[in-house]
């Protein structure tokens, strides 16, 4: 595992689109299991009692966590929600679809972060991209804004989670350059 100088932390975006798209899910789930339980067309209905159940559960958690200002993961109540489309008649389908949602919710809420080493900088997105001290131009803090100038005329600006003060951007910025004078003098 390296070591890194500097980790910064990227401003996180709304994700109030992802969450209404999982409430949606979660609607869709409890209705779905709701009627075919009163059809009785259920071939384990304590399975589909329990998804119901465990659904509502984590939703009111996630509605709480959202009112004290934390993030809320909705990815629970979609596997709760897949394990229940499992035990319905052709609803296998539709279990693959709950799975890949509950992982791409973790993957679309990790916080976005850069780090920087003597060696390379290392964005942390999936897949994870690395880059050389070589391959940039500039790199710079100002105001709460990283900028990252490519030699490929590439520009990354992103605004950065926490504020900074003077101090801390002068540090970076000198680490940084020192980094890429060693880098263009090789």
């Amino acid at each position: 595992m390296k070591i890194y100088d500097f980790i910064i932390e990227l401003k996180r975006p709304s994700y109030r689109f992802i969450n209404w798209i999982s409430q949606l899910m979660y609607l869709l789930s409890i209705v779905v299991f709701c009627m075919i339980l009163f059809q009785k067309e259920a071939t384990r209905p304590a399975v589909l009692y329990i998804a119901i159940i465990g659904i509502i559960a984590w939703w009111i958690y996630c509605i709480m966590a959202e009112r004290s200002n934390h993030q809320p993961f909705y990815r629970m109540g979609l596997l709760m929600a897949a394990a229940g489309w499992f035990f319905i008649p052709n609803g296998k389908w539709i279990t693959f679809i709950y799975l890949i949602a509950a992982i791409l919710e973790k993957q679309a809420k990790f916080p976005q972060e850069i780090a920087f080493g003597k060696e390379e900088i290392v964005f942390n997105s999936f897949p994870k991209q690395r880059y050389l001290w070589s391959a940039l131009n500039n790199v710079i803090l100002r105001d709460g804004i990283i900028t990252v100038d490519f030699k490929s005329n590439k520009l990354i600006q992103k605004e950065i989670q926490s504020g900074s003060t003077a101090q801390d951007e002068k540090e970076f910025n000198d680490f940084c350059q020192i980094q890429l004078k060693e880098a263009n003098t090789q």
